[in-house]
């Protein structure tokens, strides 16, 4: 055992008179486990809920979308394009466009999607958000079928059998002049994704209904692709933007939704900054508590230096000694942070109303980058706060250290 380390664990065991170091290194050993435990905690319970709103917006959407074709001639070329990519394993075409959803005498603006069914369930969950109705009634006929999201339908007051009307912002020539093109569309299926912006705004219809709805200039086509891993979107992103060209728009899931990854991004960065003060405190802490001990411990430096040690063998007893107390801080910090984001995911100690957030209890999403950077700050601030009492304790004079002393 290097001598340093020997002569800190000393002094961390002897006993000293009376209580005040004693308590102050609880102190500081508590702080540093609340601080490190409340960053754990509070990183892993919003990792959880960016996860689950990542599953739900990859669970409506592809994972890469390519904007550009604009005939038949054209999806063909680009579906064949996109395929040659190794990390595609599957497209979908589609055609995109807004119009305006009227039933009952009331109008809100919604996204219409058409969609192929056989093609896009394999690059996305949509298959599986259907609550009520069928997915079968969207193939066009007299009456083409439209799903809406479940949102939508209350708020219109409609529902599987329903029928609604959709009108286009495309005017069409007519005796009387030019008039907003309309159509009606049967409600054959309700949608919930989980996601309240897909669920309160959008409709999804078959790909040819939409096309004729919306007409060449009313909407833009492309294709959903579905990825071997999601983590690759962005680097198959790149890949297809050199192979496309500039005619094409590539976007990622997260491209898609860039505002609200980036305030989720934010939020985790600011509560990071917060979290850490509480750390930074009992660090402080911890460098009083080295500084008193430094006081305490004058004679034994002095007879140290007198038998031979040097300064820089005294800065690193009092160094060890503050990682030590520091250290054991971190390590109580991550074990109390796991145990509680175990006990938070496993009873139902805070329940979530399930129609607001779609979840009846707070997910957690343990992450080893996290736990790395939480305790590579607990170890720094507790290094940086135990330098300048080590220093002041190396430049203790041996002769005035043991007169005084």
């Amino acid at each position: 055992m290097p001598l340093e380390l020997f002569i800190a664990l000393r002094y961390l065991k002897a006993k000293r008179r009376g209580l005040f170091a004693v308590v102050t290194t609880s102190i500081g050993v508590a702080g540093v486990t609340v601080g490190v435990a409340a960053l754990i905690t509070t990183l892993s319970v919003m990792n959880g809920f960016q996860a689950d709103i990542q599953r739900k917006i990859v669970g409506a959407q592809a994972h890469v979308t390519v904007y550009g074709a604009q005939s038949d001639a054209d999806m063909a070329g680009l579906d064949a394009q996109v395929k040659a990519d190794p990390d595609v394993t599957a497209t979908a075409p589609f055609v995109l466009g807004q119009a305006i959803l009227t039933s009952h005498d009331r109008s809100i603006g919604v996204i219409l999607k058409g969609l192929d069914p056989a093609r896009e369930f394999h690059v996305n969950d949509l298959a599986k958000k259907l609550v009520a109705g069928s997915w079968d009634g969207v193939k066009d006929g007299k009456v083409p079928g439209i799903v809406l999201g479940e949102e939508l339908a209350e708020r219109m007051d409609a529902d599987v059998g329903s029928n609604v009307v959709l009108v286009s912002p495309q005017s069409v020539a007519t005796p009387l002049g030019l008039l907003p093109k309309m159509q009606r569309f049967r409600v054959c299926g309700l949608l919930k994704t989980g996601y309240y912006e897909y669920d309160s705004g959008t409709a999804w219809t078959d790909l040819s209904a939409a096309e004729k709805f919306l007409g060449s200039a009313g909407g833009a086509a492309g294709l959903g692709l579905r990825l071997t891993n999601l983590n690759y979107a962005d680097r198959a992103a790149r890949r297809l933007r050199a192979t496309l060209g500039y005619r094409r728009v590539v976007r990622t899931y997260a491209q898609m939704n860039q505002t609200l990854f980036a305030a989720l991004k934010l939020e985790k960065t600011v509560m990071f900054i917060i979290l850490t003060l509480i750390t930074l405190v009992a660090s402080l802490n911890i460098a009083s508590t080295q500084i008193l001990r430094s006081v305490e411990k004058t004679r034994d430096i002095g007879l140290l230096k007198a038998m031979g040690a040097h300064a820089r063998m005294i800065e690193k007893i009092f160094l060890v000694e503050g990682l030590l107390i520091g250290g054991g801080g971190v390590l109580g910090g991550l074990a109390l942070g796991f145990f509680l984001c175990w006990v938070i995911a496993t009873f139902p100690i805070v329940e979530l109303p399930a129609d607001i957030y779609y979840l009846s209890r707070v997910p957690v999403d343990i992450r080893v980058w996290d736990v790395s950077a939480v305790t590579v700050m607990g170890l720094t601030l507790t290094i940086l706060a135990t330098i300048y009492p080590a220093r002041r304790a190396a430049k203790s004079d041996p002769v005035e250290a043991i007169h005084y002393g």
